[in-house]
């Protein structure tokens, strides 16, 4: 049986590109993750968090595929962590309301054995969290 789809809804006091830049840049993906992002925001363009392993080599924590970026109102990619081959679908939905962004996550299209599932239902809001703080005040706090 499919894993059903995670869905998350926030609400970021700031415009539409700030919050957009916020998911893509690479200075707020380094204070949130830790990581660098490698992001090429064209269909079929790579989509890869990568930072640094407990020996200090370079380590993909997440990879996948840009399949839609429309800025600064619809990303789409492939999601897989680590060396994984199972990949699940991103979406990120920015729609403007009146004193903020609604932000929209749906994170699907999972296999049955996908053990992403737990990590990402827990990480989302975490990291949607740590966002919110960053674009909202300038700083952010660990995740754990």
């Amino acid at each position: 049986m499919p894993q059903p789809p995670l869905h998350f809804v926030f609400y970021i006091a700031a415009p539409a590109d700030k919050v957009w830049d916020g998911f893509v840049s690479l200075e707020s993906n380094r204070a949130i993750f830790g990581a660098t992002l490698e992001v090429d925001l064209k269909p079929g363009g790579p989509m890869n968090w990568v930072g640094s392993g407990p020996d200090g080599k370079p380590v993909t924590y997440v990879h996948g595929e840009v399949l839609e970026a429309d800025p600064p109102k619809l990303l789409q990619y492939t999601f897989a962590v680590g060396p994984s081959t199972k990949f699940s679908r991103v979406t990120i939905e920015l729609t403007p309301e009146t004193e903020a962004i609604k932000v929209s996550v749906t994170h699907d299209q999972w296999a049955e054995d996908d053990t992403a599932y737990a990590f990402s239902a827990d990480g989302w809001p975490r990291i949607l969290s740590r966002l919110k703080t960053l674009i909202e005040t300038g700083k952010t706090f660990k995740a754990h």
